[in-house]
């Protein structure tokens, strides 16, 4: 394809994504789509093998401890059911929690750059063969046992910076967001995101049967094994994308020093953008958006936990109810997203393009342009009378898509009722029947990623799904701290059930916020930092501005 110059027609990025070498993911068995998928199941799977068993293996590496500098223990019961070591255990994990957070952290930053410097598909294998090495260094950790082991346990939490779940779940995105057209890439975002919750279902079982019927060390070996055969999948199936054809914008300048890291965060800025009459406006749709998807997932990421805190202290759940119930959770939010979601965003798309109205400005079969703002200012060139005079079409392929920031609002509302029904319950069947109904509006974090994608330029997608899964984590942080600390609170005056009135009145706000959440102006176009203009084509711009 030529390089693009001064007589290149502004003719939108969102056109070349619509080549015929975008892979839908209604396709066969062994599509792209569907080798993303199974390699998403698998990865998730062997990141979840881990998961229970680890909690247990600091109780019983400090108990350990505790006896090395304590009498024996005497008589009958568990030796380690004591205070001391629970106190001791629960601090430990406290530890290995915040080591997990800085370098899950790091590790998104680490894989963005992975993706840029090698491409996707070696920056994947890359995040499934640094987690071999750690559950490695973790299964030899607890064959030494007591400080020793807890401290290496710890320690071998850095092999994160390199392989963890946030920097895989990005590239996964990026993956999905590049070989998918854009009519299909909602869909295959809930798609993804479901097959992402049967793997971490599974691999809860699958690794509490393995610790308690085999030996505490056998998730570990098996989730070793599990990398590694993730690192060959990955290596053999995915599809390779070139990291120089990545839908990154590598010509912006970069950010220099420790700030260089945050510089993708800027595509969620305001953007300057010229009307199609030629005002220049700035647009803020995008930052309403990562600030309502903030606020929702600081009401929704906590709520799973809530409601296990809630169903111990309310109704005496024990570890291995609270475990059916987060497994039935991740089951059927699961098969929800796989199978139902798709089928919701593609209704709800059929729906709203009836409503899409037409660009009547000029007719389509004018050879001249009909408007002042048709006619090109500059001088034509040689080759520019072969190119249409008057402004682009919409782009077809994305009609309807005001959908998807429809049902974002909507799943985050639903999300928010469903929840608050907890404070409700009177029986311990009404948590099972709430942990099997709030799966039912977890739509939200996909729907965030297709309108994202719709309303930042082609060039930007793998910046901007980077600065989303930032935020979606620094609010899953801050959800744990925040409504932690309302739990307890309101538990030592014996009103617990109250935390779920402030879960939705969060989510509340963060459908507020979502409000002043639009799509770009029809035919609009992004003033860029280097004075070059991207045309944004869209049928959900059509649809805002004639809505308002």
């Amino acid at each position: 394809m030529a390089a693009d110059d001064e007589t290149t027609p502004l003719i939108g990025e969102r056109e070349r994504e619509c080549e015929p070498t975008k892979t839908k993911s209604r396709a066969s068995l062994f599509s792209r789509a569907t080798l993303i998928l199974f390699g998403g199941f698998i990865i998730s799977l062997s990141f979840s093998y881990t998961q229970t068993p680890i909690m247990y293996t600091f109780h019983v590496m400090v108990c350990e401890e505790f006896y090395k500098h304590n009498p024996p223990f005497e008589g009958d019961g568990d030796r380690c059911a004591r205070h001391e070591i629970d106190s001791g255990a629960a601090a430990q994990i406290a530890i290995m929690g915040s080591a997990t957070v800085l370098c899950g952290i790091t590790n998104l930053f680490v894989a963005g750059w992975e993706m840029r410097k090698y491409g996707p598909k070696k920056a994947l294998a890359i995040q499934t063969f640094f987690p071999a090495i750690r559950v490695a260094i973790q299964a030899g950790a607890l064959f030494i046992g007591a400080r020793t082991g807890i401290i290496i346990m710890q320690l071998s939490q850095l092999m994160g910076v390199w392989g963890g779940p946030a920097g895989y779940i990005l590239i996964l995105n990026t993956i999905v967001a590049e070989i998918t057209e854009p009519s299909e890439r909602t869909a295959m975002f809930g798609r993804l995101q479901g097959t992402l919750m049967l793997g971490v279902a599974l691999g809860l079982m699958l690794g509490g049967l393995l610790a308690e019927h085999i030996r505490i060390d056998a998730p570990f070996e098996v989730a070793g094994v599990s990398f590694l055969v993730c690192t060959a999948y990955v290596l053999s199936f995915i599809p390779y994308i070139d990291p120089k054809d990545l839908s990154s914008d590598n010509s912006a300048a970069k950010s220099k020093g420790f700030f260089g890291f945050l510089g993708v965060l800027k595509v969620l800025g305001p953007q300057k953008m010229r009307l199609a009459n030629g005002r220049i406006v700035k647009h803020y749709g995008i930052i309403f958006l990562a600030l309502g998807i903030f606020v929702g997932v600081l009401a929704t990421g906590f709520a799973p936990t809530l409601i296990q805190l809630y169903s111990m202290t309310a109704f005496g759940f024990s570890s291995t109810d609270n475990s059916l119930l987060i497994s039935m959770n991740s089951m059927v939010r699961g098969l929800f997203l796989m199978f139902v979601f798709p089928r919701i965003i593609a209704f709800g798309r059929h729906v709203f393009k009836k409503s899409d109205v037409p660009d009547t400005d000029s007719s389509p079969e004018s050879p001249l342009p009909t408007e002042p703002r048709d006619i090109d200012p500059m001088p034509a060139a040689a080759g520019e009378h072969e190119e249409p005079v008057k402004a682009p079409k919409p782009v077809a392929v994305t009609q309807g898509a005001g959908f998807d920031l429809f049902f974002l609002r909507g799943s985050l509302l639903v999300d928010g009722i469903i929840t608050t029904s907890s404070a409700f319950a009177t029986q311990g069947w009404h948590i099972y029947l709430v942990g099997s109904l709030l799966p039912l509006a977890s739509g939200s974090a996909p729907a965030a990623k297709g309108v994202l994608t719709e309303m930042v330029p082609a060039n930007r997608k793998a910046d901007a799904l980077q600065a989303m899964t930032l935020v979606e984590y620094s609010a899953t942080l801050s959800t744990m701290g925040l409504f932690g600390f309302i739990f307890s609170s309101f538990a030592d005056l014996g009103k617990s059930y109250m935390t779920f009135y402030c879960n939705a009145a969060v989510a509340i706000v963060g459908v507020a916020i979502l409000l002043f959440s639009s799509f770009p102006p029809l035919n609009s176009e992004i003033i860029a930092e280097d004075a070059e203009s991207e045309r944004l084509l869209s049928d959900e711009a059509a649809e805002d501005a004639n809505g308002r």
